[in-house]
């Protein structure tokens, strides 16, 4: 399978414009869009996001989500930041949406804004999670180990890319963030640590360079 496409500016800007003007449930794939844009975060990580998450029980947010081991490809733990503004927007329309419409919700709102901490942040139109498929990897210390991987909604969300006219995938949100972060000078680790790669040779496949770049760096060679 070929790269996922990294996405401009005016891309996503186009993607998220798009998917809040067609889209039957905007407030929630927006979410999901720019949860991969700004956090670097899988699809199916972003699937098993609990509300005890990304929440404390007084109904303030998160800026720091620790992401479970069980929760991630790499069967590694990793932290993710709730620090972009527009994602703490998006984050904020999304659980009102919910509240409103009492999707995971409890019967008394002393605790989570009233939603119940071991539901699914993500949730289909119905009210349930989406579904896990479990496969199987081989693990960095050669241990073959189960994991799931939500693709009925990683074919959902390419679909929001297709339907934007986008040439992007479900994956493109992550290596977009990877790629932006290293174009602005963070350091390759940070990146690495990000991502939750084991080794900084991971991080190839997210390395894309500007032509522009390759020209102005020979345009000051002496």
């Amino acid at each position: 399978m070929g790269q996922a496409t990294t996405l401009k500016p005016g891309q996503i800007r186009h993607l998220l414009r798009v998917t809040n003007g067609t889209s039957r449930y905007p407030e929630r794939d927006c979410l999901i869009l720019l949860l991969g844009i700004t956090c670097g975060m899988r699809i199916t990580e972003i699937s098993l996001l609990e509300i005890g998450d990304i929440m404390f029980a007084s109904g303030a947010l998160r800026t720091e989500v620790s992401l479970r081991a069980a929760t991630t490809k790499g069967c590694r733990q990793r932290c993710v930041y709730l620090t972009h503004r527009q994602t703490i927007t998006a984050l904020e329309r999304y659980l009102a949406y919910r509240t409103e419409r009492g999707l995971g919700t409890e019967l008394t709102t002393d605790k989570y804004r009233g939603l119940s901490p071991q539901t699914k942040l993500i949730l289909k139109q119905s009210g349930g999670s989406f579904c896990q498929n479990t496969k199987r990897r081989v693990n960095f210390g050669g241990e073959r180990i189960d994991y799931t991987a939500a693709d009925s909604l990683q074919g959902y969300v390419t679909r929001l890319f297709l339907k934007a006219g986008t040439r992007g995938r479900s994956h493109s949100g992550r290596r977009t963030m990877a790629s932006n972060l290293l174009a602005q000078g963070t350091d390759i680790e940070s990146v690495q640590q990000l991502l939750g790669h084991q080794t900084i040779e991971c991080l190839r496949p997210y390395l894309e360079v500007d032509p522009k770049k390759l020209r102005e760096m020979f345009s000051v060679v002496l």
